[in-house]
């Protein structure tokens, strides 16, 4: 398995935005994501995301780790 970036919140919503995402709002410390008006990623707004939780948004995402690394 290749290795994942280390990212904090807002470097996730910028690539994000980049895959067609939009900033839909903000509970507490996590920014929602919406795409397409069907596609919900939450974003915790941390600084670094653990490696477990941006495993979870790339999968809820639907992208791999190598589309992620080329966004970054």
């Amino acid at each position: 398995m290749l290795k994942l970036p280390i990212l904090n919140g807002k470097e996730v919503v910028k690539i994000l935005e980049k895959l067609g995402y939009v900033f839909s709002r903000q509970k507490g410390s996590h920014m929602i994501m919406i795409k397409n008006g069907v596609r919900s990623v939450p974003v915790p707004n941390h600084n670094p995301i653990s490696i477990g939780t941006l495993s979870k948004i790339i999968k809820q995402a639907g992208i791999d780790v190598n589309e992620l690394k080329k966004l970054t």
